[in-house]
């Protein structure tokens, strides 16, 4: 295991993250009361996720849907989401093209749930022995707030897709890999790149 891998990654996201952490407490006080306002509940949606070794977090993140929506899901299990989904908000459609939504996750790679990059957390239903083994190499590094699927993919693949490339990026761990996959997030969300799923999948609830 490489030294960046053992603990050079974990010191520059928590270092990072504590001088990002005041910024992260402006954009709450910020957007909360425009979350609020726009539809009245809780700021944040903290969804029980899976990290490291498939240990169980909350996920901190802004609450982008109207309150008590159902949860629907694309044929392959993945989350719906898609350019006119009624459940979500006028200030959540911006957050989902922006990623804003996101930008409370520094919190969690301040606690150590996360990292700045890294594949993309998953939800915590199943336990993890009902998890795929092909699919477990994926929980042997910290989920990050992007990842290598996330930034050159994004909703553009299905979730097997996604999995093979957080495998890729597992195998393929680096500095030199993490930098590239930062500066192609910050090229897709000014482009808006694959922001939403194919508006012509039937999505299913959830119940």
């Amino acid at each position: 295991m490489s030294i960046y891998r053992k603990c050079i990654k974990r010191l520059l996201d928590f270092l990072i993250a504590l001088m990002a952490t005041p910024f992260v407490l402006i954009v709450i006080a910020i957007m909360a009361p425009i979350i609020y306002i726009n539809d009245p509940g809780p700021v944040f949606y903290n969804g029980l996720r899976r990290g490291l070794n498939g240990r169980k977090f909350k996920m901190f993140k802004f609450r982008s849907m109207y309150v008590k929506s159902p949860d629907l899901r694309n044929e392959d299990g993945s989350t719906f989401n898609s350019s006119n989904d009624p459940r979500v908000t006028k200030i959540g459609l911006i957050m989902r093209k922006t990623s804003l939504d996101e930008i409370p996750q520094i919190l969690n790679v301040l606690l150590g749930d996360m990292s700045f990059v890294g594949p993309r957390p998953t939800l915590a239903i199943k336990s993890f022995n009902e998890i795929p083994v092909e699919d477990r190499k994926r929980y042997q590094v910290r989920p990050g707030i992007t990842g290598y699927a996330q930034a050159y993919y994004r909703n553009s693949i299905l979730q097997k897709e996604k999995y093979n490339k957080d495998n890729y990026y597992v195998d393929h761990f680096s500095f030199v890999l993490d930098i590239k996959i930062l500066l192609k997030t910050v090229s897709s969300v000014l482009k808006h790149e694959n922001v939403f799923v194919s508006d012509s999948q039937k999505p299913s609830q959830i119940k």
